[in-house]
């Protein structure tokens, strides 16, 4: 029996990869513990069971909703993981101490896990959930990318081994990507496991009767952070997806409650052709048939999508989604729009493709048979099981 202590960011798209993962450890007899700023999330993705040692998060803050390309790329390091890092060293050193882990499973965003690791001379591998950074994303910025290796080597000299090497992104000994390179394109170095999908609670309350008939059924989502950046976007939706009435129905997934109370949703609204929920149940939901998602190109719901062999149109905000949406168009599984600037008829086009062109929905499902193939979860823990043995 090997102890893994798993060390994750409080977003959601970080932690449920890790969950399968965990669990499948567990169910083969090793021991399992979490490092996280928030252990009420954990708790609520992973089990009320799970063991999680508290870190301190990154200081409060609010990133512009409109922050694009280099700056936002800046912003996000310097106001978020730079900081998080800092502020959750100290709280994986206390968890290390405690849980005595054999191997620490760092996330690719918590550096801490990794530089502590690092630090304490414990093996560690990465979780990478998504794929942006695996294809050197600022190969061509050669500024950006200076600035960030100056950034790396003062938080190494801060909570790190001064003497290490090793980029706290990439385990020299094990990165685990949750893609393959039917989506992801070859990168040498990593252990291709597909996404991590299991199965989840399905919370009361959803619709499902509104569901079904002969029309297309399309899921419209922006993810869980994107709330503050989605109201134009959602209400393009919303027009383009009410043109087509006559063939399709629509999910949109409205958090922050944008589209006011114009929709069949938890306001009670009379719409019949376009459902606005707060949130879904996305893998029953799409497990039950969804023929088309437009989505921020998220990783977590691009393979969720993929997975299931749907194609997608993808409007990316920021970050890694770029990538990501990029890796979609490549590998014909989607159609790209401007998330600032696409129009109902642009939006609604790209819909028509990927809802009536053969070949979207044949690239989804070439992309969902390898995903299957790679092994998921279980692959992921057969792959730390060894790390545990050679590290003996």
């Amino acid at each position: 029996m090997s102890r893994f202590l798993f060390v994750v960011p409080p977003l959601v798209g970080h932690i449920n990869p890790a969950v399968g993962v965990a669990a499948e450890l567990v169910a083969r007899g090793h021991r399992v513990a979490w490092a996280c700023p928030d252990p009420e999330l954990v708790g609520r993705l992973a089990g009320s069971g799970a063991a999680v040692f508290a870190c301190a998060g990154a200081p409060p803050g609010e990133r512009p909703a409109d922050l694009r390309g280099p700056e936002a790329l800046k912003f996000l390091w310097e106001w978020y993981l730079l900081p998080l890092a800092e502020a959750m060293a100290p709280g994986v050193r206390a968890a290390v101490a405690e849980f005595r882990p054999d191997v620490v499973v760092a996330d690719q965003q918590a550096f801490a896990g990794a530089l502590t690791a690092e630090r304490l001379g414990l093996p560690w591998a990465t979780s990478a959930t998504t794929s942006a950074e695996l294809t050197d994303p600022l190969a061509g910025l050669p500024r950006v990318r200076e600035w960030l290796d100056e950034r790396l080597a003062a938080l190494r000299a801060a909570v790190g081994d001064p003497a290490g090497t090793a980029d706290p992104r990439f385990s020299p000994r094990l990165v685990l990507a949750f893609s393959t390179p039917e989506l992801a394109g070859a990168v040498a170095g990593v252990r291709w496991v597909g996404p991590s999908i299991t199965a989840r609670p399905v919370p009361s309350g959803f619709p499902w009767e509104w569901l079904g008939g002969d029309r297309a059924t399309v899921l419209v989502s922006l993810g869980t952070a994107n709330a503050d950046a989605g109201g134009r976007f959602l209400d393009v939706c919303r027009e383009a997806l009410r043109e087509r009435a006559d063939r399709v129905r629509a999910v949109i997934v409205d958090p922050g409650g944008v589209l006011g109370a114009d929709g069949d949703g938890a306001d009670g609204g009379d719409d019949k052709d376009v459902l606005i929920v707060p949130s879904v149940p996305q893998l029953a939901l799409l497990e039950r048939g969804v023929d088309a998602v437009v989505c921020h190109a998220g990783h977590n719901t691009v393979c969720e999508a993929l997975w299931h062999g749907v194609p997608l149109v993808v409007a990316p905000i920021r970050d890694d989604q770029p990538v990501v949406a990029g890796q979609v168009v490549a590998a014909g599984a989607g159609v790209r729009v401007r998330f600032g600037r696409v129009t109902a008829p642009r939006l609604g086009a790209a819909l028509d493709a990927v809802l009536h062109e053969p070949g979207y929905r044949a690239a989804a499902g070439r992309i969902g048979t390898a995903f299957r193939a790679a092994g998921g979860a279980p692959a992921a823990a057969s792959r730390l099981e060894e790390l545990a043995r050679e590290s003996e």
